[in-house]
């Protein structure tokens, strides 16, 4: 008896928006009450109370722009080993009744405005796959530096990235360095997802070692924007790099 092949219910670069409706939200944590309450009112405050973020929904009242987007980690099969690059990652397990089938995806959320997370889901179906990984991607949420590093251009604008940081993982090390206005996103196809939806718009990247792993790609770019939050900068410095707030246009 063959298998049957089980279609993925999402097309690839599909992007997720929805409104989060905190009526039947019940916190369980202690950051989520405040939150419920309304004694915490923003993102940026809850990044300075020093709390771990436990619950998503905490993310989708306070960012209410929020967006997600798939990312393709996967491949699907075709002829002589080629397929299209897909946003499901399937594996199989042999057993005595027969194969079980995995799936695995990963999201990025962004509101386009300097906030940025990347989740991954595994699970028997595609649907629970693609929850828990928004989940996890709106838990994992961070707030990134904005700027205009670039010698050549100098706008005084938060449109790229204000210093080069390197990121890493596995045999993958990436570089992003500040670009210009108008060069655009000079980085492979899932990072630009991600930098597009922190609200980056402009960057030159510089990328060593396996890429076949798309996964390490991934997360490779995700570890060079946590550079941007590390590092810091004097304040008589952040004008000149565009990172006070409110300064794109």
């Amino acid at each position: 008896m063959k298998d049957k092949k089980i279609q993925p219910e999402v097309e690839i670069g599909v992007s997720i928006k929805k409104e989060f409706d905190a009526t039947n939200w019940k916190p369980k944590t202690e950051l989520g009450k405040l939150v419920k309450e309304g004694k915490i009112k923003t993102m940026e405050e809850v990044i300075r109370s020093g709390f771990r973020i436990m619950e998503g929904e905490i993310v989708g009242l306070l960012l209410k722009d929020l967006s997600s987007e798939f990312l393709e980690i996967g491949q699907s099969k075709g002829k002589f080993g080629g397929g299209k690059a897909s946003v499901w990652k399937q594996t199989q397990k042999k057993t005595a009744e027969g194969n079980k089938p995995k799936f695995q995806t990963a999201i990025v959320v962004g509101n386009l405005d300097g906030f940025v997370g990347i989740g991954k889901g595994k699970a028997k179906e595609t649907v629970p796959a693609r929850e828990k990984a928004i989940r996890k991607a709106k838990i994992n949420i961070m707030k990134i530096k904005r700027g205009c590093g670039s010698w050549v251009c100098h706008c005084g604008t938060n449109h790229s990235i204000p210093f080069v940081v390197h990121g890493k993982c596995g045999s993958i090390r990436i570089t992003l360095t500040p670009a210009p206005k108008g060069s655009g996103l000079v980085i492979e196809d899932n990072s630009q997802k991600i930098l597009r939806l922190a609200g980056i718009k402009d960057v030159y990247s510089r990328v060593k070692g396996t890429t076949t792993s798309k996964l390490n790609v991934v997360n490779a770019c995700f570890d060079a924007l946590k550079q941007l939050s590390v590092i810091k900068v004097r304040k008589e410095n952040e004008k000149i790099l565009g990172i006070e707030n409110g300064n794109e246009k």
